[in-house]
């Protein structure tokens, strides 16, 4: 090695002092701080959130099977619910430590709850404990607890579904304990786009008015009040056929004409008898003035009279034969022509005459209706007959097409049938347009009373469940089936008598797609 000169040595002697000074500051910085510091853990055993009593204490979490922990440095984490040693929900505040757990006990679950004192167990007579459960729709059910081997047990079963808000209230010997918790078991995750996307709504449940209404299957009918079965009223061979079926004809049109020998004869009589009435007639007023002056006896001009005025009966007998069947002296100058005329507006609905067709005086060749109204007959069962009143409104609905008019009852009958035990209303129903044609079969909505409810939803709303009604409650993340009690209905909005609050949001429109989710919920029972 070559000799050093003086320089360099002050040089390595100068990186040295400084090497030396820069590892006992590196070493001063890295030296560990008393017990107690930081988050104020202490020496090593559990590590406790602050928290008032009577809040959430969520925030002490425990390890299975009640070991204690650190936390290390790090602040502002947030951790799932602390499990206890036996799988539940552990709580904690300051020494003392509460274990929910929901078990299965021959169908029905109930809550065990275990205690501790410095994570070492408790006997189940160390502190009295009762558990408040607050259902969505606001009832509560109070579950007291009796001792159990080395846990307490509820006295009664927690029925489903299971979701509520649990109130556990503690009571040892020294302190009171109060802890908080929610189980949301069977929630079927969807959140707000997915909703959305499949098209179900979210309605708010609150108050309406609702239509009590009874809806009763019903038939168009002809109105018989204005639906006529003609008949010829003498018998006659058919020479010609006016109308076809289906058409509208007007009062008094001529429908067919027959060739009839009886009308021949009666057309005869009161020409002969309209002959021998003039006859009589100049008889009378010769025989009359002969009388005046006084050429002749009164006798001659008193037989003249009356022979006149039988005359006069025997004319106005055969014109009123001739009236009532509707026809006159003669047609076209042919005494057999006989016109079938209509007895009022109407539209041809059956026809049973055809050209050179003999037709005998009762046979009924033509049936003709008035369809500018027409009926709809209902059965009403006999347990309905006190809403169903002649006069009220209602409104009828066609089955085979999207179509309803508004009508009124003109009758109900007073006798039920043996066989069906129902009584026959008759709705009188415009028909305008013709749309309602006889055989069509309706629903006939009759509106009974209005009534406010104080909750009531759509009825698109409500999904059965298990055989029951049920209603998806929508909940941060998707929805919660719950049962209802449902009441009046007017086909629109139905009354939820229970299991709902005003103000609860529900799934409306699309409910059905939320049912369809529910086999695929991202919550499970875990008793």
């Amino acid at each position: 090695m070559k000799n050093l000169t003086k320089k360099q040595l002050f040089s390595i002697l100068a990186i040295v002092i400084i090497g030396v000074l820069l590892g006992v500051l590196i070493m001063t910085m890295n030296k560990p701080k008393p017990a107690g510091d930081g988050h104020g853990h202490g020496g090593g055993g559990h590590a406790e959130h602050a928290g008032e009593k009577g809040g959430d204490k969520h925030a002490h979490a425990e390890e299975k099977g009640g070991h204690g922990h650190e936390h290390g440095d790090e602040h502002g984490h947030e951790e799932e619910q602390a499990k206890g040693p036996h799988g539940g929900k552990l709580f904690t505040e300051g020494d003392f430590g509460l274990e929910v757990l929901m078990a299965e006990e021959g169908g029905e679950p109930r809550f065990h709850v275990y205690m501790y004192e410095k994570e070492k167990p408790l006997p189940p007579n160390s502190a009295k404990v009762s558990i408040t459960l607050t259902r969505p729709d606001g009832g509560k059910q109070e579950l007291a607890f009796t001792p159990e081997k080395d846990y307490l047990k509820s006295s009664t079963s927690v029925p489903e579904p299971h979701v509520f808000e649990a109130t556990v209230a503690a009571q040892t010997a020294n302190e009171p304990y109060l802890f908080t918790f929610e189980e949301m078991e069977g929630t079927i995750a969807m959140n707000d786009e997915q909703s959305k996307a499949a098209g179900v709504t979210v309605n708010t449940a609150g108050p309406a008015r609702i239509n009590s209404s009874l809806t009763l299957p019903g038939e168009i009918r002809y109105n018989e009040d204005r639906t006529a079965h003609v008949v010829p009223r003498m018998a006659g061979v058919v020479e010609s056929v006016k109308v076809n079926l289906g058409q509208k004809v007007k009062k008094g049109e001529v429908l067919a004409v027959l060739a009839s020998s009886g009308l021949s004869e009666q057309r005869s009589e009161l020409l002969a008898a309209q002959k021998r009435l003039a006859l009589a007639k100049t008889t009378y007023e010769r025989e009359k003035k002969l009388w005046q002056e006084k050429i002749s006896a009164e006798q001659d001009y008193l037989q003249a009279e009356q022979a006149m005025q039988e005359a006069e009966i025997a004319v106005r007998n055969v014109q009123q034969k001739l009236s009532a069947l509707g026809t006159g002296a003669s047609s076209r100058g042919s005494l057999n022509a006989y016109e079938i005329r209509a007895p009022f507006d109407g539209m041809i609905m059956e026809k049973h005459i055809s050209l050179g067709e003999a037709i005998k005086e009762d046979a009924d060749i033509f049936t003709i209706s008035d369809l500018s109204t027409v009926w709809a007959e209902v059965a009403v069962p006999a347990k309905d007959l006190n809403a169903v009143r002649v006069g009220e409104k209602v409104t009828v609905k066609a089955t085979a097409f999207d179509a309803k008019a508004p009508g009124t009852i003109s009758f109900v009958g007073s006798l039920l049938g043996e066989q069906t035990r129902t009584a026959k209303a008759r709705v009188s129903l415009p028909n305008p347009d013709m749309s309602w044609r006889p055989g069509l079969f309706v629903n006939v909505e009759i509106v009974s009373n209005q009534a406010e409810v104080p909750v009531a939803v759509s009825t698109d709303a409500i999904q059965t469940v298990n055989d029951k009604p049920t209603i998806f409650v929508r909940v941060p993340g998707g929805f919660l089936p719950q049962q209802v009690t449902l009441g009046r209905t007017d086909g629109k909005v139905v009354e939820v008598v229970k299991g709902l609050k005003a103000g609860s949001k529900y799934a409306g429109a699309g409910s059905f797609i939320v049912k369809s989710e529910q086999g695929k919920a991202s919550a499970e029972h875990t008793h």
